[in-house]
């Protein structure tokens, strides 16, 4: 695999394409076995794994499932936000345990807010006492799912924590 240390982007070639889906499926299988998949060696399988990893092309990370953590309630939720604040709005809200996906996006929200609660009630709670309190927030729109129709093999995006680039702010940084 071609490597260029100061660029964002590696070379991905198809081998490392197969390592990548044959993770996404199963991110515990042993390297041995997708060696004998793959024609390789395991040394292979290994380092390629490696490099995946240290470029950040990807991460091997446990995925929970909200509903058997007690979250049987999911919405996204657009918000509007007073532009001199959105950068302290979006790392204010990150905080907040609810939050699992916060994106600043342009159009007609500022940002966008991927939120997981036990029912209505903790919604409720969670919109009145926690993001309604936030200085900046102008307005919102929630969208309660009703059904996940789709979902790639590319974890929710909630889940990916690698990011190639970050926005500075005075005393953090929020990743996007």
């Amino acid at each position: 695999m071609e490597q260029n240390n100061n660029s964002a982007k590696s070379t991905i070639d198809e081998i490392d394409q197969r390592i990548i889906e044959a993770l996404q499926l199963d991110g515990r299988r042993p390297f041995t076995k997708l060696a004998a998949e793959l024609g390789i060696s395991e040394a292979s399988v290994r380092q390629r794994v490696a490099n995946l990893i240290n470029n950040q092309v990807m991460q091997i990370v446990a995925i929970t499932n909200p509903l058997k953590m007690g979250f049987s309630l999911a919405c996204m939720i657009s918000i509007r936000v007073s532009g001199e604040r959105l950068l302290e709005v979006a790392r204010e809200i990150s905080a907040f345990d609810e939050i699992i996906y916060l994106i600043i996006c342009a159009g007609s929200s500022d940002l966008l807010a991927e939120v997981v609660c036990r029912d209505n009630d903790h919604l409720l709670s969670f919109l009145a006492e926690k993001l309604y309190k936030v200085p900046g927030v102008q307005q919102t729109e929630t969208h309660t799912y009703l059904r996940v129709v789709k979902q790639n093999n590319w974890a929710f995006l909630s889940q990916a924590r690698v990011s190639p680039t970050h926005i500075k702010t005075q005393s953090s940084s929020i990743e996007q």
